[in-house]
């Protein structure tokens, strides 16, 4: 199997690491995925420390191995989740939707080996002055809260101004997509809306099945106007979120208020219709369900036949 600094820092079979993504990272999906090899991630989302801390707790009686979590930093929250993350000693934190600075020298404090996603060079270059142990550099075709560079052209550009390990993220959900990023300099990868589809995932089998239907033309970036665009597959909610949106004449606060509540109705009432439903660019790949570690394997074997066979087709 690919064996790369990633799998040897965070002591793991799989270079890949799963998404944190909110309402759909739970404890159940990221035991799967460390059990199966790669690195669980629990998404601390918008939930306060007690939800945190239970999820963190039902994760450990789930796996021996290493596993993280996720702090989106926009969150009302952050401040107490990531103390919850030092107080745990969790293995790895990511973090997103901010800057982590302020918290870095808990974590470290604490053992916790911190891994930012970062959206450009800047921010990359900040984190890893502040003790990041890796960055994921996450492009736009990615699902949720996204950047505006494309991960063809993120990756590479971080590679070359850190020194410490760069995975990639953002439409990868095959081992074609693991090999570009190797080729690109990432030392691994994270996905999110491949697992998606996770047998262990436990979102609605709907939303899972609309996944598996998406087309290449299938998702839409809205909320730029609010500052923080999302990626998600298009709906009746997406479509009339771009209509607002691009009514002058409805205020910001107006939109925040319609989109309030929209991933949860998608993750946990499976409602397809006014719910918000997550997924990136790569959900067109995703063709069937798979347990966790089947996923991570067959991306593996994927990656290393396309890369030991590639003086094939290149001379």
């Amino acid at each position: 199997m690919i064996r790369t600094p990633v799998t040897d820092l965070f002591g793991l079979t799989f270079p890949i690491f799963q998404g944190g993504m909110a309402w759909v990272a739970d404890a159940g999906l990221a035991s799967a995925v460390s059990n199966g090899g790669g690195l669980g991630i629990i998404s601390a989302m918008n939930l306060n420390a007690e939800y945190l801390r239970e999820q963190i707790r039902l994760c450990r009686e789930a796996t021996d191995k290493a596993f993280g979590v996720n702090i989106m930093l926009m969150s009302p929250y952050a401040e107490e989740c990531s103390r919850v993350v030092a107080e745990e000693k969790v293995p790895v934190v990511t973090t997103g939707a901010g800057l982590p600075g302020k918290f870095i020298p808990m974590w470290l404090e604490n053992g916790v080996k911190v891994v930012p996603v970062v959206p450009s060079v800047a921010i990359a270059r900040r984190v890893a002055r502040e003790g990041a142990c890796a960055v994921i550099a996450e492009g736009c075709e990615a699902g949720g809260h996204i950047g505006e560079l494309t991960t063809m052209t993120l990756v590479p550009q971080i590679v070359d101004a850190v020194s410490i390990p760069v995975l990639a993220a953002g439409g990868i959900a095959d081992g074609r997509g693991m090999a570009a990023a190797f080729m690109l300099g990432a030392q691994g990868v994270q996905c999110g809306t491949r697992f998606l589809a996770a047998q262990e995932c436990a979102i609605p089998d709907c939303f899972k099945d609309k996944v598996i239907a998406a087309r290449d033309i299938d998702t839409i970036v809205t909320g730029r106007r609010l500052g923080h665009p999302v990626r998600a597959l298009r709906n009746s909610f997406t479509q009339e979120f771009a209509r607002r949106e691009a009514d002058a004449g409805i205020s910001n606060e107006e939109l925040e208020k319609y989109g309030t509540g929209a991933l949860w109705r998608a993750v946990k009432q499976g409602d397809m219709v006014t719910g918000c439903i997550m997924a990136g660019q790569a959900a067109a790949l995703v063709k069937e369900t798979m347990p966790a570690a089947e996923i991570m394997r067959t991306m593996c074997q994927e990656t290393e036949m396309l890369l030991n066979g590639a003086a094939t087709w290149v001379s």
